[in-house]
């Protein structure tokens, strides 16, 4: 069998995991020579489903720009929050997010909120929702420009289509009268 021609055929075909994974198979083919075809073939296709997979998280991750590389994973629940385990654990299943429920975390400056939204927010990217992130400062700046140059329309359907959206910095900086005018009927 020609492999690099195949292995180049499957990468043009778009199946770069495959491809990867035959060269590997290639190379070590002393680990794989007790396998059968059925067996190696699956592990082709384990490889590039995987990358798939794993090519779809990173998208999604880029596009909530979360602020922070958080995960609920690293979360402390010894440290003084005051966080239940079993409410954390019920945030983390994202059921509420199914079910259209919203989530507000309050509490003291620097004690974390922004940190636990973005842990919750990856959690949900890896269980293949839809997150965006934003400051609410800037969210509403970004706004004020969308409906200057037209696209505001676009930025409230992308808004709209987003699972879970982490609104963070709420009361930060002072709405304006300007900025409530500007937005009637939005």
């Amino acid at each position: 069998m020609l492999t690099h021609p195949t292995s180049d055929r499957l990468e043009a075909l778009g199946f770069t995991g495959m491809a990867k994974a035959l060269d590997e198979q290639r190379r070590a083919s002393d680990a794989f020579e007790n396998l059968s075809f059925e067996e190696r073939l699956g592990l082709l296709v384990d490889r590039e489903a995987t990358e798939r997979d794993a090519k779809r998280l990173a998208t999604r991750l880029r596009f909530a720009a979360l602020r922070q590389a958080a995960c609920v994973e690293d979360i402390d629940m010894r440290s003084p929050r005051g966080i239940d385990k079993s409410v954390m654990a019920h945030l983390i299943d994202g059921g509420w997010i199914n079910r259209h429920e919203n989530l507000l975390v309050t509490g003291p400056t620097g004690l974390g909120k922004s940190w636990i939204a973005c842990a919750l927010g990856h959690k949900a990217c890896r269980d293949d929702r839809r997150v965006m992130y934003h400051r609410v400062p800037r969210l509403f700046q970004a706004l004020a420009i969308a409906r200057g140059d037209g696209r505001h329309a676009r930025v409230l359907k992308s808004i709209e289509r987003t699972e879970l959206l982490i609104l963070d910095d709420w009361g930060l900086s002072v709405l304006t009268a300007a900025f409530w005018t500007g937005h009637r009927g939005a």
